[in-house]
């Protein structure tokens, strides 16, 4: 069984990511997206539970896509799970550099390979950064989210 992780910190998870997670569940078996809490990150729009419980109602259709939330090191839940894979997405060749060290640096731990799908033009610069900044000033970021993710951005600025 070919089972593959997808990581991110998905704050908010936008159409990007859903096509990413769409994509990949025809690749594999199984797709565990996992929720992650990044320390490096500003503070965050949604809580991990929250970001956790959108994408789920975001991917509730595809019956071969799991949703969790981790606060570790990628290598070691995929370790867990079985992983035989983890998937990142690229919206441009300026993601490229970034992903291809975590990719090497999480080969070097574990030995599990990275899958790289690349983002459709529609989505190439869209980025969860540029959302919550969008969001914050009142603008209507709905088109670039998916339904479940629009209404909670709404109810978190009003």
């Amino acid at each position: 069984m070919k089972l593959a992780l997808f990581p991110g910190s998905f704050d908010p998870f936008h159409n990007g990511h859903l096509e990413v997670v769409e994509r990949a569940s025809k690749l594999f078996d199984t797709v565990v997206v996992a929720a992650m809490r990044n320390p490096q990150k500003a503070t965050a729009l949604f809580h991990l539970d929250e970001r956790k419980e959108l994408i789920e109602k975001c991917t509730a259709k595809l019956s071969n896509v799991e949703i969790v939330s981790l606060s570790s090191l990628v290598v070691n839940l995929a370790a867990e799970i079985g992983a035989t894979v983890i998937v990142r997405g690229l919206r441009a060749v300026s993601d490229f550099e970034n992903e291809l060290q975590m990719a090497q640096m999480n080969r070097q731990l574990s030995g599990i390979d990275t899958v790289f799908i690349p983002t459709s033009s529609e989505f190439s610069f869209v980025a969860s950064k540029l959302l919550r900044e969008v969001a914050s000033y009142g603008g209507d970021v709905s088109g670039f989210v998916p339904e479940p993710v629009a209404r909670a951005i709404v109810a978190k600025f009003s």
